[in-house]
């Protein structure tokens, strides 16, 4: 009678291994194209005076603040831009129902007439603008409501899709494409086109055996600045042929 020996079972840690980048060449990218309209949706859109009095007089505005500019915190390529509050602020930024931001740059007030009573001893009230805002900074969303909201969920999918790509590039098994450096300067561009690459490059596309003379992290570096400087000469160009309601920023 012959016996036949059961087949060793795979370990539960083999098991993980085989799995994870199985489970993120399909993860990364769907959280990516989740991230892509909403962080679309939020970003500032330039626009004008004359769309301010529009939407101040259809009921639009549901908070504004006056800035001087935009903030954005460090090189991570999923945060969002702030405004700059300034009480002479020459730039306005206020909020629609939808969701969206819109901004314009102006004359800066020598006040905040509308958020003080006017002097009407004086005989000088305030501007019809001015009266609008007054009443959107008493009854309005103080944190633009589903602008907040929208962007709270842009940014932590943002942040989930890079937690998950660091822990595999640091805790994994070595890229064979390049250095874990190389691609940790890889992924700072903008858009998180450098996720992207990497996901495509090591787990989509995987050379069967490490790469001779794979990048290092100067080269890496170079990536970084070369096709960052690429994308958003890119944008901009896109910006100027399709518009700021296509292409904001």
């Amino acid at each position: 009678m012959v016996e036949v020996s059961p087949s060793p079972s795979r370990p539960v840690g083999g098991r993980w291994r085989e799995a994870v980048p199985v489970a993120l060449r399909w993860v990364l990218p769907l959280f990516w194209v989740l991230w892509v309209p909403l962080a679309w949706w939020v970003e500032p859109r330039e626009s004008t005076e004359a769309q301010l009095d529009r939407d101040l007089a259809t009921g639009q505005v549901v908070a504004f603040q006056r800035a001087s500019g935009w903030a954005d915190d460090g090189a991570f390529w999923g945060n969002r831009p702030r405004p700059q509050y300034a009480t002479n602020g020459g730039m306005l930024v206020w909020t629609v129902p939808n969701g969206q931001r819109r901004y314009t740059f102006g004359a800066p007030p020598a006040s905040d007439p509308y958020l003080v009573e006017p002097d009407l001893s004086a005989g000088v009230g305030l501007s019809w603008r001015d009266a609008q805002l007054a009443a959107v900074s008493a009854t309005g969303s103080p944190d633009g409501g589903p602008a907040h909201r929208i962007g709270n969920a842009a940014g932590l999918l943002a942040g989930v899709l890079t937690v998950l790509w660091l822990g595999r590039l640091i805790g994994g098994t070595p890229p064979l494409a390049g250095t874990r450096w190389f691609w940790f300067w890889v992924g700072l561009l903008p858009f998180g086109v450098g996720v992207l690459a990497w996901t495509y490059r090591e787990l989509w596309r995987p050379p069967p055996a490490p790469v001779p003379g794979r990048g290092s992290g100067w080269r890496g570096v170079g990536w970084l600045i070369l096709a960052g400087v690429g994308i958003s000469l890119l944008v901009s160009v896109a910006r100027i042929v399709f518009g700021t309601t296509v292409v904001p920023g």
